[in-house]
């Protein structure tokens, strides 16, 4: 396999408040490889959107404290950078889609404004009226209608669908090599859902980009990712190919995930729902932190954290008791 565009490895970070340390993500290692799609996946909480602010370096610190042993992008360690050297790598190798783009777009601008400043900052060779035509271009790919027209507008005049697709516009303005996604159809209906999804997947085909999809709907994975890594509170309990994933998964927390949903293949009248709720992450829970939700814990799990670990064909799981599962 090639050398990976990103690498993490034991990434924390921790906010401070007044009145606790939330120790959001503890531990995590990620490696995101040329034009492969990684999904992370996890309930609301558990630290996909924290992980995915921190290779961008877009959490203010203080209240939040990052550390990692490793946080690279094509080899280029992103910790000791500049603010300077980090506004070359935003919007430009790297694109990020957010979650909600009516706070992520300047509200006083011009939507073809802002698509143009993204070129213009990242290719100063192109003149503002090359880099509005350039926007223009950039709105027609993804499918905003009338887009001269519409590149007059500001966002408030664009629905959530299409705010979304000036987004992508925006992340894609200048090739980059990876993409990052973070639930970026959140809040939209499921036709629209599907025509964003569509979109991304053009945008990655043609920009050869790697992406990381940060969602919690595992329909969104099987349909669009080559690789997924389960998070909770904060940490990593599972990565594996997409189809060895939904096949045989290795967690009890991916199975906890997978049941959760309904099936196009089974007759049935309710769902099976994860029981109790995600740690306070303020106070997690000794040991495993999923033990006090998990059908299969023992003694073990409430005290002795278990390790992520490789359990064979590139897989690994943070369980003491895995093997059970298989």
């Amino acid at each position: 396999m090639s050398e990976p565009l990103l690498k993490i490895e034991d990434l924390s970070v921790d906010f401070h408040t007044d009145g606790a340390v939330v120790h959001a993500v503890a531990g995590v290692d990620l490696e995101v490889h040329p034009g492969e799609i990684v999904a992370v996946v996890g309930e609301s909480g558990s630290g996909k959107t924290v992980t995915a602010m921190s290779i961008l370096r877009l959490l203010r610190e203080p209240p939040a404290r990052v550390g990692a042993a490793a946080l690279a992008f094509r080899g280029q360690d992103l910790r000791g950078l500049s603010p300077r050297q980090l506004r070359a790598i935003r919007g430009g190798p790297v694109g990020m889609i957010f979650q909600d783009p009516m706070t992520a777009l300047n509200p006083v601008l011009s939507v073809g404004d802002q698509v143009a400043e993204a070129v213009l900052l990242h290719q100063p060779k192109r003149d503002r009226r090359a880099a509005r035509a350039r926007a223009i271009e950039l709105l027609t790919m993804v499918g905003v209608p009338d887009p001269a027209h519409r590149a007059r507008q500001y966002p408030h005049e664009f629905s959530g669908g299409m705010r979304q697709r000036a987004m992508i516009a925006m992340a894609i303005a200048n090739d980059p090599d990876l993409i990052i996604a973070d639930e970026p159809t959140t809040a939209l209906d499921v036709t629209i859902q599907a025509q964003v999804l569509q979109l991304i997947q053009r945008a990655q085909r043609e920009t050869g980009a790697a992406t990381v999809l940060i969602t919690h709907d595992l329909g969104i994975v099987a349909e669009l990712a080559d690789r997924v890594v389960v998070m909770y509170a904060g940490r990593v309990v599972e990565t594996a190919g997409v189809l060895e994933l939904f096949d045989r998964p290795r967690h009890p927390y991916t199975l906890g995930l997978l049941a959760s949903l309904p099936r196009m293949d089974a007759d049935t009248d309710r769902l099976d729902p994860i029981p109790g709720n995600p740690p306070n992450m303020a106070d997690p829970p000794p040991g495993c932190p999923f033990h006090p939700r998990c059908a299969i814990a023992r003694d073990r799990c409430r005290t002795e954290r278990p390790a992520l670990l490789e359990i064979g064909d590139g897989r690994r799981s943070a369980c003491h008791f895995q093997e059970e599962l298989a």
